[in-house]
Parts: C-alpha cells; structure tokens; sequence
C-alpha cells in the first residue's frame, strides 16, 4: 500500500489500470503523461509484450492539495491484457492503492470484458485483497463507436453492485458524477454498492481526466 518518503514529505500511492487487451489502458496513460506538467512527472518506463505495453510513470498532481503536510505523488501502471501474461498482472496489483477497470466498450469485447474483471477479483483476492473495500473506478472506453454498447449493458455484466454488509453504511448514497443515480440503494430490499463509472473516448482524451481525479481523490480519502 501506499509508501512515505520523508525525505521529500511525500505519500507515494500505486494505481492500477487493468482491462482487457487493446482496451485503452495504454492510451489513458499516454494521455495523462502528455498532458501533465514536466516538471511534476518522472520518466516513462515502457516493456513491450507481442501485442501490447506495460507502461509506469509517477507524477505529482499539484491541484490535490496536501495530506498532513505531505505531498502525494501517484505511480501509474497498466497490466498487460492477455491472459498469459497473468504472472505478470499479479505482480503489478501487489501494493496497489487504487484500480482503474478500462472496459472495452464494443459489442463483441464483452465476454472479454467478464473475463478480465474476474481475473481481477481473482488476483486481489490471492493477495487477500477485497476489491469492495479499496478505492475502485470503471471506465467505459470507445464510445464513439457505433457498435458500443449501452451503458446500462455494461453496468449489469461488469458492475452490478455489491451487499453493504456494514450497517453504518446502509443508506441512501448518490452518484456526483451522474445526476439521478446513485452508489448505494436497496435492491429488492438488499443495500447494494457500486463503483464510480465514467465513460470515456481515450484517443482523444475525453473522459481520461475525469476518471484519474475520481480514483485519487478516493485514495486520499482513505490517507485522510
């Protein structure tokens, strides 16, 4: 989990993007480290695989403020989409901090989709990690598409909620980023959670920002 530095009085914090293969993982990085400021970023470390990279960079995000006089500075990584690179997907989640699950908005990639959310859940539980209690966001990528699918489609098979076992936490929450939805409610008399999802079209950039900034700001609310 996240690391002190006290020397330079900064919180290092691992994200994560994992996905399906060709999904946009790559992209939503290139993205963020084209855009952020030079100065606050380190170099990008890029490992080619047959098909796709495994990418890092850090940076220091000066619009989050600070945590007990501490900077936070952010590692970023992608895992590698295919599933015979899972060893390599493992070792990436060990420490995470946060995850991004970039989706594969078309059609025909939703069984891919399945398939890499439950590799997911999988490698976080082998290190006893509970993905429902650590800072977690889902992006929809490609919509720009014709053949996206619905939202709603996506919701159902990649983020139908999970019980809130936790009475404390039993009750009503909205979603700030869409209108009229919310994060908790009761299903058929169950409290039921879902993650953050944004939608996005990577290429250009749209969306990748949003879906950065809502994943940190729920790693520094569990910092705080």
């Amino acid at each position: 989990m996240s690391m002190i530095n006290y020397a330079s009085r900064e919180i290092n914090c691992k994200l994560v993007y994992y996905g399906p293969g060709l999904g946009g993982k790559t992209t939503n990085l290139e993205h963020v480290f084209n855009k952020v400021a030079p100065d606050t970023r380190g170099k990008m470390v890029s490992l080619a695989t047959e098909t796709e990279r495994t990418l890092f960079f850090d940076f220091l995000p000066v619009d989050l403020g600070t945590i007990r006089g501490f900077k936070t500075r952010f590692h970023l990584y992608t895992v590698p989409g295919q599933v015979y690179y899972n060893a390599s997907r493992k070792l990436i989640l060990k420490g995470v901090d946060g995850v991004v699950f970039v989706a594969d908005s078309q059609l025909e990639r939703m069984e891919a989709n399945v398939e890499s959310m439950q590799n997911l859940y999988d490698n976080m539980a082998e290190y006893g990690y509970d993905l429902t209690q650590i800072p977690f966001v889902l992006q929809y990528n490609k919509r720009d598409l014709p053949n996206a699918a619905p939202v709603k489609e996506l919701e159902a098979q990649l983020n139908p909620g999970w019980p809130v076992d936790d009475p404390a936490r039993q009750k009503a929450a909205a979603d700030p980023w869409h209108q009229g939805e919310m994060l908790i409610k009761q299903v058929d008399g169950t409290w039921v959670e879902k993650a953050p999802y944004f939608e996005s079209v990577a290429v250009t950039g749209d969306g990748v920002f949003d879906t950065l900034r809502a994943v940190a700001k729920l790693v520094l609310r569990t910092l705080s």
